[in-house]
């Protein structure tokens, strides 16, 4: 007879087994670390969750992680998860998601949340979502360097005029590159962010985010500052989970854009990872409204993943997240923001908005 499957939560920063299962699951990501949902919870208090089909007191053989984000501007909801490119469901069959999907759904209206949202990448969990009654929420490109070739060949791959002669030109240009996760550095990482985020109309993200990714991820994040005669011109964060690094943020100074410097540092990246065994350069996620974004990342990867969220109860107008009129309203508001009050905003909404 076949077994019934049982419904449980955990809680992953706590519940020692989550570690294990993240450890040996082959589609376990950095953004399923317990390192990642310390961050998320000490910075804006979200309460991460793991569903399962395992009971409490046996082997943790599947699980979908969540946090939960209770907010009295955006409403009660589960999001799997905040501010991740992407999050797999870590189960090996569409019958244990599906039966955890709908579940979820019969839960939805006793906690009363405001909705469920899954950010798988892969295709099997995508219909799995959608024959348990989730539709499409946003949807993104996902580009995805493959560094199993030799390195060379990995440049040679490279678009020819957007990014091999770049990286030449930064480095004829005498840039200096620095590493590491120090206070400096950190410092020069969010100068170059604010003003990034400032171009693009946007609040950045809490200085105290950053902070508290660099203490609960330890030695698998690393910051790189380009530097010309001393001043910081770019930078780049990226993360490291087993073979796969991930660049995670980026930032510049719009003055020196035509020497190279943010191609230069992500060939340095990825060719360190290269060298520490990583066989995959994960440049995350672009809404299909970015077309600039989405064309300095097709450079790189000309043939990008298709990545879809999924959410309950669904609508049946997905979009890009940034396509919406109050995303659009607030850029009009925030372009006519000082840099120093952006800052302020984001310490206030970031944590509304996961």
């Amino acid at each position: 007879m076949e077994e019934r499957m049982g419904f449980y939560q955990l809680d992953p920063v706590e519940d020692a087994r989550w570690v294990q299962l993240v450890q040996k699951h082959p589609k376990a990501s950095v953004f399923h670390t317990v390192g990642w949902l310390k961050a998320l919870r000490e910075t804006y208090g979200y309460e991460p969750v793991v569903f399962t089909t395992s009971s409490p007191a046996g082997e943790l053989k599947n699980g979908l992680v969540f946090c939960r984000v209770n907010s009295w501007l955006t409403g009660k909801r589960l999001v799997s998860l905040p501010f991740s490119d992407h999050c797999e469901p870590l189960c090996h069959s569409m019958d244990e998601l599906n039966f955890l999907a709908l579940q979820l759904q019969a839960a939805l209206k006793d906690k009363r949340w405001k909705y469920v949202e899954l950010r798988p990448i892969d295709a099997i969990p995508a219909e799995a979502s959608r024959a348990a009654g989730f539709l499409p929420s946003a949807r993104y490109f996902l580009h995805i360097l493959d560094l199993r070739p030799d390195l060379d060949d990995v440049l040679r791959g490279l678009n020819k005029d957007s990014v091999q002669r770049r990286i030449q030109r930064a480095q004829r240009a005498g840039i200096a590159e620095r590493c590491g996760t120090s206070e400096d550095l950190l410092k020069d990482f969010y100068t170059l962010s604010v003003k990034t985020r400032g171009r693009h109309s946007l609040p950045p993200q809490p200085y105290v985010w950053f902070q508290n990714l660099i203490h609960f991820q330890e030695k698998a994040l690393e910051i790189r500052v380009a530097y010309k005669d001393e001043i910081p011109i770019a930078a780049i964060l990226t993360l490291r989970f087993r073979e796969t690094v991930c660049f995670k943020y980026g930032c510049s100074d719009v003055r020196f854009h035509q020497l190279g410097a943010t191609p230069w540092l992500l060939w340095n990246a990825i060719a360190a990872a290269k060298l520490a065994g990583a066989v995959e350069f994960d440049m995350g996620r672009t809404e299909l409204s970015h077309a600039g974004l989405l064309a300095f990342k097709n450079h790189w990867n000309p043939n990008p993943k298709r990545l879809v969220y999924w959410r309950f109860p669904g609508t049946s107008r997905p979009s890009g997240s940034a396509d919406g009129w109050k995303m659009k309203m607030a850029k009009r508001i925030f372009s006519w923001t000082p840099d120093s009050l952006l800052t302020i905003a984001g310490n206030l909404i970031y944590r509304h908005i996961g």
